[in-house]
């Protein structure tokens, strides 16, 4: 993959509650201990999930299901662990399970949409992201609207997603992956000015990282800025010279 390649906001939400395995005291009620079981099994599951241990973070999560089939982070986490073990059938099962326990758990259903995505299934995640958008609950509606942007570059359809895009910043003007992204379109389309803007927005509140300081340099590369690109090249170099962004600028010199 190339670094201008997409980026999902919000993939998954794997809640790692650090602590919320509570102490108690006198005799536990035996529903009380099944919870806590759950929980500590969801908690390893997300654990072995991010460590990449795919076959041990599913049959964490399953044991939590089992001691509590109800949660639907868990079933949701799940579904993200079924599409890593490329399981898609499952993985989907898991996910409509999830949005059907929480069906105003923006988060899941956030989830969902983004695995709908990435199995090319544009108009069913487009679907289910409105739905979230437009729901009144929702206090931060940009994360949907940047992840529908996102889904509809991939279709592609480049004025969707600048609507999407142009409405997550409307909601947050400072929100930087909208920004992000609307620098992403615009290099993508060939508007390398407002691609130029977009990212002088983004790093004017962010902190830089080896993929924004190479978009950096191939923005300006379009635009004939030798010194403008020249200063992100060595800021890459200088700050980031172990990452693959910053050995690619070593080799094309």
């Amino acid at each position: 993959m190339t670094t201008c390649e997409r980026i999902f906001s919000g993939i998954v939400f794997l809640c790692l509650l650090a602590g919320c395995v509570s102490s108690t005291t006198g005799t536990p009620k035996p529903e009380a201990n099944q919870g806590e079981a759950a929980n500590v099994n969801f908690q390893l599951g997300v654990r072995y999930f991010q460590a990449g241990n795919y076959d041990l973070a599913r049959d964490r999560l399953m044991q939590s299901i089992g001691q509590d089939p109800k949660r639907a982070i868990v079933w949701s986490t799940l579904g993200a662990t079924y599409e890593m073990l490329e399981n898609l059938r499952l993985a989907e099962e898991a996910h409509d399970k999830a949005v059907r326990l929480a069906p105003r758990d923006f988060d899941v259903q956030n989830a969902y949409a983004v695995f709908l995505c990435r199995q090319k299934r544009f108009d069913d995640a487009q679907v289910q992201l409105d739905r979230s958008i437009k729901a009144v609950t929702n206090d931060n509606p940009e994360v949907m609207m940047t992840n529908a942007g996102v889904c509809m570059m991939q279709k592609p359809d480049y004025a969707k997603a600048e609507e999407y895009f142009r409405a997550a910043l409307e909601r947050k003007a400072s929100y930087p992956e909208a920004l992000l992204q609307m620098t992403l379109l615009n290099h993508q389309v060939g508007n390398d000015l407002a691609a130029r803007a977009f990212m002088q927005r983004f790093r004017s509140a962010n902190p830089d990282n080896p993929s924004v300081l190479y978009l950096c340099t191939l923005i300006e590369g379009k635009l004939g800025d030798d010194r403008a690109r020249t200063e992100c090249a060595n800021k890459l170099m200088r700050d980031f010279p172990d990452s693959p962004e910053s050995k690619k600028i070593s080799q094309s010199g």
